[in-house]
């Protein structure tokens, strides 16, 4: 059974950071693209960035670029976003995805998800 499961969301000052992770199991990792997406209260949720199975490609929302990183530890199965520079508007329940499709890139085609964590900026 895959499980993929988000932590290190919290309430936080704006301008500040904050590091999510998501630990993933049931499934081979290193053969998955990963993503992070978010879902702010009344919004639909929207991509934020994505990370290829090797980690050599990357692609970011332009709202999040040059303030968030994403990364990736396959020996231990986890996924991590690096937040920076947080602003109220990134409050949201981000969740983490991975994907074996060919539209990882563009965050289409993910086929297991995680349950999410809340991140609150406070202004």
């Amino acid at each position: 059974q895959v499980q993929l499961a988000e932590f290190g969301g919290g309430l936080v000052q704006a301008g500040g950071s904050l590091r999510l992770s998501c630990a993933a199991s049931g499934l081979s990792f290193s053969d998955y693209a990963v993503g992070w997406f978010r879902q702010a209260p009344g919004k639909e949720r929207e991509f934020v960035a994505a990370m290829s199975w090797n980690g050599d490609s990357t692609n970011y929302a332009s709202s999040v670029e040059g303030r968030f990183t994403i990364s990736r530890d396959n020996a231990k199965n986890t996924v991590y976003l690096q937040m920076t520079s947080l602003k109220p508007e990134d409050t949201a329940v981000y969740y983490c995805a991975a994907s074996k499709g060919g539209r990882w890139y563009y965050g289409d085609d993910y086929h297991f998800w995680g349950q999410g964590t809340q991140v609150t900026v406070s202004s």
